[in-house]
């Protein structure tokens, strides 16, 4: 029988999509080797799997700026995606 997933963990593996699809389109360029990072440290999070693990590992900082700022400013079609990761780790932690 599969694991069911948390709702944390779903709003993670969105956000490494989102991610990987900033990469795809980087591929071939200087920052396609930071969008790996990045893509790094999200599946860092989804690794997690629980809201308060999840918090653990951002130490206090949002998603944004765990992941980088500069980065995801620069890469706003990630930010939906993002939201919806501190939404549910939030409601997970309420």
């Amino acid at each position: 029988m599969p694991r069911i997933k948390s709702d944390t963990e779903k709003a993670a593996g969105k956000l490494i999509s989102a991610i990987q699809n900033e990469w795809n389109e980087e591929m071939g360029t200087p920052q396609a080797a930071q969008s790996e990072e990045v893509m790094g440290l999200a599946h860092n999070l989804l690794q997690a799997r629980i809201g308060s693990s999840m918090k653990e590992k951002l130490k206090n900082r949002t998603v944004s700026e765990y992941l980088g700022e500069f980065w995801v400013r620069r890469h706003p079609s990630v930010s939906s995606s993002i939201h919806s990761l501190e939404l549910a780790i939030e409601q997970e932690n309420a």
